[in-house]
């Protein structure tokens, strides 16, 4: 049996290992160290532990002391980290993906790409393993692992899943809030005649949600397959936990599906724009050319170097001329005008 431990094992104190607890199966839990960790045996009771992924340690962990098939083990930590779920006797091998935050210790600037995370995990009756890159933080954990402490947590291993799967999906919302917002935003500037602006931030948009569709629709099957899966320490609680978890994830993926669509029409909306301003300036090249036509015309007949040319010997030849460009030229731009080229 395990040691009761009196002081909490500090945040990343344990080479690769963020974290290590012992549920008490009535909503709270006990920290432990490695060396606990390690001792652990399955009639101790459902334990919890977290990882760095790339961490020499946390591999050695997992390859000697896990206690998992090789197979369950090379799954683990493998960088291959495209959301899906494989059953291994009592137990399942998932892989999802969550928001990456920034850590409450660490100020850094949001970037424009959403970074989702890749989460290895396996689980079984009476323990979970949750492995994730070093350098990365998913909120989702931290939320669950602070709600045990506090005596407000899960009580069992399906419990526990099913409370990961849904925080993990639920940061996506505020991750497509924000995206829907800067559509509008982008719409109000095409509008405005922003274009310039629009081109860049459309494009990284776009690219955005590209990125999010091409992991959230293998994430909502592989949610569906551990919703039927007969695994025996799923309860139906757990799995009516799990419907709700998909049902949220698939009105992101149709609220990103309508992102992506309404990004395709400011596109061709930006297309149009621009389109229009260069016919404009078109238009305007053209008429001022064909403003200038009549004048060169007449400059050009009057200014070459031949006998016979009029009015050489008048001293009124000069004003009659420039009268008569005029008259032309006025003659010229109402045309334009009459033809909506002005």
């Amino acid at each position: 049996m395990l040691e009761q431990v009196k002081t909490a094992v500090s945040y990343g104190e344990e080479p690769g290992l963020r974290f290590a607890v012992m549920l008490d199966g009535r909503g709270g839990c006990r920290t432990l160290n490695i060396a606990q960790a390690c001792t652990w045996k399955p009639g101790d009771g459902l334990v919890w532990l977290h990882f760095e992924r790339d961490h020499p340690a946390a591999a050695e962990w997992v390859n000697t002391k896990g206690d998992f098939d090789p197979l369950v083990a090379e799954a683990l930590l493998a960088e291959d980290s495209r959301p899906r779920v494989e059953p291994v006797d009592d137990g399942l091998l998932i892989i999802l993906r969550g928001v990456c935050a920034a850590p409450p210790e660490e100020a850094r600037e949001p970037t424009p790409e959403i970074d989702l995370v890749p989460l290895h995990i396996w689980v079984d009756e009476h323990r979970l393993v949750t492995l994730r890159d070093s350098g990365h933080y998913i909120t989702a954990l931290r939320d669950i692992r602070q709600a045990l402490e506090k005596g407000k947590g899960p009580r069992q291993a399906g419990e526990l899943l099913a409370l990961v799967s849904d925080k993990l999906v639920r940061d996506l919302e505020p991750v497509l809030d924000g995206m829907d917002e800067e559509v509008d935003e982008l719409d109000d500037l095409i509008f405005q005649g922003e274009a310039s602006e629009v081109r860049q931030r459309l494009k990284l948009l776009r690219r955005r949600s590209v990125q999010l569709r091409r992991y959230l629709a293998p994430q909502r099957d592989a949610l569906n397959r551990i919703e039927h899966d007969d695994a025996p320490w799923l309860t139906e609680r757990d799995k009516l936990r799990f419907r709700e978890v998909i049902d949220k994830l698939m009105r992101f993926i149709e609220y990103l599906d309508a992102i992506r669509d309404r990004t395709s029409i400011l596109h061709d909306d930006l297309s149009t724009v621009i389109g229009e301003r260069i016919a404009r300036s078109s238009n305007r090249l053209a008429a001022l050319a064909a403003l200038l036509l009549p004048p060169s015309v007449v400059a050009g007949l009057f200014g070459m170097n031949v006998g016979g040319i009029p009015g050489v010997d008048e001293a009124w030849a000069f004003l009659i001329i420039v009268v008569f460009i005029a008259a032309i030229s006025a003659g010229t731009l109402w045309i334009l005008k009459r033809i909506e080229w002005l």
